[in-house]
């Protein structure tokens, strides 16, 4: 998800340039319709591949929560297992994911 950010980012950087170094006063204006069209394109990019990361996410965090009750409800009271604690440090771990790329809204 970094790796995609970092490559919308220089995306953007290499699109803001002005590719005949001409300045402010050449003539040539530029298109604001097609920077927010293209501005919007890549917003919609970035807001599917979040959903579609997220779902990944939601199914995997289910399986772990899933695995981990069953997990507990076999245990004794009186036993942790590193599993265990492993299995809910990865749990922790993707709610946060998901919870950071929903607050990008």
């Amino acid at each position: 998800m970094k790796f995609l950010s970092l490559k919308l980012l220089l995306l953007c950087a290499c699109l803001a340039q002005d590719p005949l170094g001409s300045g402010i006063g050449s003539g040539h204006p530029s298109i604001p319709e097609t920077d927010a069209k293209l501005a919007k394109s890549q917003r919609e990019a970035i807001v599917k591949a979040d959903h579609k990361k997220n779902l990944e996410d939601a199914t995997a965090l289910l399986k772990l929560a899933e695995d981990l009750k069953a997990d507990v409800e076999k245990q004794d009271p009186y036993v942790i297992s590193v599993k265990n604690i492993k299995q809910t440090e990865e749990i922790e771990k993707l709610a946060k994911n998901i919870h950071g790329r929903l607050n990008r809204y």
